[in-house]
């Protein structure tokens, strides 16, 4: 038997439940892996509210990311192998196959092996946040030296990455952050400039950065009234990408503005890089090597337990965390790598008995 996590209806955290059910065996190019860490993401509650970009099916597992073990593959798998440490990066619908769980089954074509340099809890972390800002940056609008891009949520996991990116091609990184309070975090991060937006003039202080120019890309998970904002602050025949909604209110857009500067905004998921053989072969490269290096650098807010995912979804939603959250399962705990401190103190008040139970 395996712990998973599913829930019977939309709503908040308290409706994620433990299910015990018997370990499946692996189909046709399935991979099942015996999990020691998984990563969340914002998808994650919007999926877990229904309000995601396509509809859940009742009911629902949920999770992109994990890494731990290789238990057993099906008939046809090629290159993996039962013992091998590996990663699973989102290239599939939550409808289908899901993350939370102890043992859990993934298409082979989402299985990654595992980057040695890192733990289990840091490459739980980095396929989401590093393919999703390197499809819009890299692979589309081809970020280089001069170029700069505009990163709104810097301290958001992707916008971290999306820092990491533009600085790793060259270009100049510009986060956007609400109030200055994370203005030095994001610096050490590797933003070359900081706007806090509610206290600056966005547009008038990315001119004076540019020299008057604008920039030339913007990677925008938020929307809503300020894009118009971002739009004014791009240079001509600028891009905004926008690959989140954030923002609960309307995205306008200033049409004639965008004719006259010939403008592009672009819808972006990690669909497009992820989905695609040859893509997601490049993608996977790109961020191996730029880890090897050191370009590209996990960065983890806090690590709950698995027992505590309803405490880590409720924390996922307050928007306030620097990087990503991970939830350690199994033997993650027993990797030197882990922050153990900050897993006890996350998940000491829990423990789960019965079959299905609310999961806090």
């Amino acid at each position: 038997m395996s712990r998973t996590i599913k829930f019977a209806k939309a709503g908040g955290p308290e409706v994620l439940e433990f299910i015990e059910t018997p370990v499946a065996a692996p189909g046709p190019h399935e991979v099942r892996i015996k999990v020691e860490a998984i990563g969340l993401n914002r998808a994650e509650s919007m999926w877990r509210n229904d309000a995601y970009i396509e509809p859940v099916s009742f009911p629902a597992g949920l999770g992109y990311e994990a890494a731990g073990v290789v238990d057993a593959v099906g008939a046809e798998v090629t290159g993996i192998a039962p013992g091998d440490k590996v990663n699973v990066m989102p290239s599939f619908s939550m409808n289908q196959y899901f993350t939370y769980g102890e043992v859990i089954l993934a298409p082979d074509y989402a299985v990654v092996k595992h980057p040695e340099s890192l733990s289990f809890a840091e490459a739980a972390s980095v396929w989401m946040m590093f393919v999703t800002a390197y499809g819009a940056l890299i692979e589309d609008a081809k970020v280089t030296e001069g170029d700069f891009v505009l990163v709104p949520a810097a301290s958001s996991s992707v916008g971290l990455a999306a820092i990491q990116i533009a600085n790793y091609a060259g270009a100049t990184s510009i986060a956007l952050t609400r109030t200055s309070a994370k203005r030095q975090q994001l610096l050490d991060a590797g933003a070359a400039h900081v706007i806090a937006t509610a206290e600056t003039d966005l547009v008038a202080e990315v001119m004076r950065i540019t020299d008057g120019k604008g920039a030339r890309v913007a990677f925008d998970p938020v929307g809503g009234p300020t894009f118009t904002k971002l739009l004014a602050a791009l240079s001509f025949q600028g891009i905004a990408y926008i690959y989140g909604a954030l923002s609960e209110e309307a995205t306008p857009l200033p049409v004639l503005e965008m004719i006259a500067r010939m403008l592009t905004v672009k819808a972006h998921n990690i669909w497009l890089t992820s989905g695609d053989a040859a893509r997601r072969k490049a993608a996977v490269d790109y961020v191996l090597k730029g880890l090897e290096s050191g370009a590209l650098k996990p960065v983890i807010d806090r690590t709950f337990t698995f027992d505590d995912m309803v405490e880590a979804h409720r924390y996922l939603e307050t928007n306030g965390q620097f990087g990503k959250i991970v939830v350690t399962v199994q033997a993650g705990l027993a990797d030197s790598n882990v922050d153990t401190a900050a897993v006890r103190e996350a998940g000491a008040a829990s423990s789960v008995s019965s079959t299905a139970r609310v999961a806090g």
